[in-house]
């Protein structure tokens, strides 16, 4: 019965509140997914001590390209699709990578680095990352990527998601094709969206909105611009989402501070 499924998720749930993380066998859950996927309008749940703090404020910076640079209140530095060229300095503690380009990865990461996830499995197969570093929990939704033969390559790129301070924060990546009702599931609630808007490279503006649309979140954040105008996916998004243009290229944002209407929000140097 679903009743019991919920129930049984729950004190699942408690049990893994009360191991540190060295200790669980498995990833921890996701608060960013509902408990349990058959049941609607059910709450979201926290399993970490990482996931469970829900204040302070998480800063985001647009360091180019792909790359923005997450900093978490306990100090933590994200940076996403990691190529050495942005977001280097300070050296960040954690970078995610995706293989689509060389301005979305490096073979080659800095011996400094903590924790290099890939976004794609060198041994062949699905990246599967379940990272608590601290305040901040991460984890990925593998999704393909279209190779330089034109043919799709399974499992090539991966969505990253940020759990920290209460909020979900997604990154697409370099993502090649539209999302299936599975991977619309495994992300979940997304607060903040990273989304490429090059046209053409990644998807279209079209399909790109589409999917902009579908996870209705607080904030969307273009990157992956090249020439596209941003009135040209601002223009798609329609009237339900806001547009706001910022003279700087941080955000600081916690999850009381996001907006009440779902605001598109373009950084400096965006």
């Amino acid at each position: 019965m679903p009743f019991l499924r919920l129930l049984a998720a729950f004190f699942l749930s408690l049990a893994a509140m009360s191991l540190p993380a060295s200790a669980q066998e498995s990833p921890p859950p996701s608060r960013c997914l509902a408990i349990a996927n058959a049941l609607p309008g059910v709450t979201y749940a926290n399993f970490t001590s990482a996931q469970a703090q829900a204040e302070g404020e998480v800063s985001i910076t647009y360091a180019g390209h792909s790359t923005y640079v997450i900093e978490t209140p306990a100090g933590v530095r994200v940076a996403t699709d990691y190529s050495g060229v942005y977001g280097s300095n300070p050296l960040p503690d954690v970078v995610t990578m995706n293989k689509a380009h060389r301005t979305h990865f490096t073979d080659l990461p800095d011996a400094g680095i903590a924790h290099v996830l890939r976004g794609w499995n060198p041994a062949g197969g699905p990246a599967r990352h379940a990272l608590t570093v601290d305040d901040i929990y991460i984890r990925n939704v593998p999704t393909d990527i279209r190779g330089f033969d034109g043919g799709m390559e399974r499992d090539g790129n991966s969505i990253f998601i940020f759990e920290v301070a209460g909020l979900c924060i997604g990154h697409l990546g370099h993502l090649h094709h539209r999302l299936e009702t599975a991977h619309y599931a495994a992300i979940g609630r997304l607060d903040i969206v990273m989304v490429p808007i090059d046209g053409g490279m990644t998807l279209s503006l079209d399909a790109m909105s589409e999917i902009a649309s579908r996870l209705y979140s607080s904030v969307v954040l273009p990157m992956h611009r090249h020439a596209t105008g941003i009135t040209e996916f601002t223009g798609r998004m329609g009237p339900g989402f806001a547009v706001d243009f910022r003279d700087s290229p941080t955000l600081r944002i916690s999850l009381r501070s996001l907006p009440q209407r779902p605001t598109i929000i373009v950084l400096q140097g965006v």
